[in-house]
Formats: structure tokens, C-alpha cells, sequence
């Protein structure tokens, strides 16, 4: 008897957890980040590499860090919908530019449109690894202190983009 009863209890447990880990989402891997300071960063500007853009020179507004490659499949599915927001003005977008070639990015915005306020380049990847990217395309609302208080992993969607990234930003200009 007490020879099943350990392998059925092991059982009963590996079921029990594949049964809870079926049921979360993927797009909702919990960040350490998420209300935690966004991290440094200086960064050359696409189409002006002399120039840089540090972290710092952000603070005091809301804005968006659009994480994007001219090589991502699904930065093109998100891209139409950030042009569309973009025309709101109702935060800056920076983009963060993955592992690119800045040729690339500049000729893919060139035919699909800007969305971006400025387009950081971050060729070796060092920035997004600090903002703990696990692909592209991701996005973060940063408020006013720099803090990051949202982080959407894969395309923007429209349900994303009005029920919970608005509203936030929202909430965070208000306050």
C-alpha cells in the first residue's frame, strides 16, 4: 500500500501544477521592474549617432519605450496601431531600436511610418537587457519619476492599448 502512495501523491502534484500553469498567460510574465526606477540609460539617436539620449533627460513626463527591430515579424503587427496612437500626442514613444541595423530601422520607419518621438539604438543590446527584454517587440509605461508602472510582452493590442496602458497613463498624468 504505502509503495502507491508515494507515486500517486507525486502524480496528483505534477497535475495539479501543469492544471494551474495552463490556465496563466504568457504575455503576463511578472517583471521585477514594475515599480521599481526605470534603468539608466545613453544612447545615440537614429539618424543623429553623435547625439546621445540619456534616461534622465525623460524624467518629468509620462512616456512609452517601445522595445523594436526592422527584423520582428510581430513589431510589424503592433506597428499600425502605435502610428495611429502616436497621432494622440497623448504621451512621447520613444523607440528603443533591439539589435538592429540602424540602416534597417531607418528604411522600415521610412515606409511604415514614425511613430516615435526618438528612436533610440541600442545595437548590442546592453539596454535592454538591463530593462529585462525577453524579445520584441515590449513595451513600458514609465511615469513622471522615471519609475517603470507597466510592461506589455508582445505586440501592443488594441485591448492592451485602451484598457490598461490609457488608462494608466491616464492616471499617471493626473497625478
Amino acid at each position: 500500500m504505502n509503495r502507491f502512495v508515494l507515486p500517486l501523491a507525486a502524480f496528483a502534484l505534477l497535475t495539479g501544477l501543469l492544471y494551474v500553469g495552463l490556465k496563466l498567460n504568457p504575455r503576463e510574465v511578472p517583471s521585477p521592474l514594475i515599480n521599481k526606477p526605470a534603468p539608466e540609460f545613453s544612447l545615440p539617436k537614429l539618424g543623429n549617432m553623435t547625439t546621445q539620449v540619456k534616461r534622465d533627460d525623460l524624467i518629468g513626463q509620462v512616456w512609452l519605450l517601445n522595445v523594436w527591430a526592422s527584423w520582428c515579424v510581430s513589431c510589424r503587427q503592433e506597428h499600425p496601431l502605435l502610428v495611429d496612437f502616436s497621432k494622440k500626442n497623448l504621451v512621447p514613444i520613444y523607440g528603443l531600436d533591439y539589435k538592429d541595423n540602424p540602416d534597417d530601422a531607418r528604411n522600415w520607419l521610412r515606409r511604415l511610418g514614425n511613430p516615435y518621438s526618438t528612436v533610440l539604438v541600442d545595437m548590442d543590446g546592453r539596454v535592454g537587457i538591463d530593462y529585462g527584454v525577453y524579445g520584441v517587440p515590449e513595451t513600458y509605461v514609465i511615469d513622471k519619476k522615471g519609475v517603470i508602472r507597466y510592461k506589455q510582452i508582445g505586440p501592443v493590442t488594441p485591448s492592451a492599448l485602451h484598457d490598461k496602458m490609457i488608462p494608466l497613463i491616464l492616471k499617471l498624468k493626473n497625478e
